[in-house]
């Protein structure tokens, strides 16, 4: 198979539309963040499904940069480097708590709670030293680099500009996170999961129709044109 730049567009656009839909899927299904849960089957379920949507993520926000990044200019730039800096600390957060936490569950159940609590907001027994800081880390990539992607986004009118607006708002929605039940602020990350769907359609559907429309004329097509000239 021939590889494309056309043919990796769409595959970045279909990325970005799975890692959308598996971010909003884990949100109601995702087990509490206790050690008894790390050995669980939800629990591995999830991590797997959260994995995928860091690298889907990764892939599908490059390819829509990447798509306008004339457009987007200098604020696109700064909003993908950030945002996408937050997928890879996710990919290596959650390959931690998917692969590595079980085993540790019944031999350092002390440290796999501390390390639970980084992201869930509960204070452990152990010291993490400067891992503890880094949801407060991940939390700033998100919120920054997301406002700033989806405004270059929207400004630069390439993509669906409602799911760049959903982009802005939905790394915004961020900032009620602190304020509600770790449970249901979750559900925050909604807005977000659709704006990946809404980007990842609107770049496949567009390379989509630039290939089928550069496709040569059918046999009886081309002879059309012939007798016509």
């Amino acid at each position: 198979m021939t590889m494309t730049t056309s043919k990796l567009t769409r595959a970045a656009g279909l990325a970005a539309v799975v890692a959308g839909l598996l971010y909003i899927a884990v949100q109601p299904i995702h087990p509490a963040e206790e050690v008894s849960a790390v050995t669980g089957s939800a629990w591995a379920i999830v991590g797997y499904m959260t994995l995928g949507f860091a690298i889907l993520g990764l892939a599908g926000v490059s390819g829509i940069y990447l798509r306008q990044v004339k457009e987007a200019g200098v604020l696109g730039l700064v909003g993908y480097l950030l945002f996408g800096t937050f997928f890879l600390l996710a990919t290596a957060f959650t390959f931690a708590e998917t692969l590595i936490l079980p085993p540790l569950a019944s031999e350092a159940p002390q440290f796999v709670d501390s390390f639970l609590g980084i992201f869930s907001g509960s204070t452990g027994e152990v010291e993490l030293g400067t891992l503890g800081a880094m949801s407060a880390v991940a939390f700033g990539l998100y919120l920054i680099g997301g406002s700033l992607l989806g405004i270059a986004l929207f400004r630069a009118r390439v993509l669906a500009r409602w799911a760049a607006l959903m982009l802005a708002v939905g790394a915004t929605a961020t900032l009620l996170v602190p304020l509600l039940p770790h449970a249901v602020g979750r559900y925050a990350a909604v807005p977000m999961g659709l704006a990946l769907v809404g980007l990842g359609h609107s770049l496949w559907s567009e390379r989509r129709e630039a290939a089928t429309a550069s496709l040569p004329a059918s046999g009886s097509a081309q002879l059309g044109l012939a007798a016509a000239e």
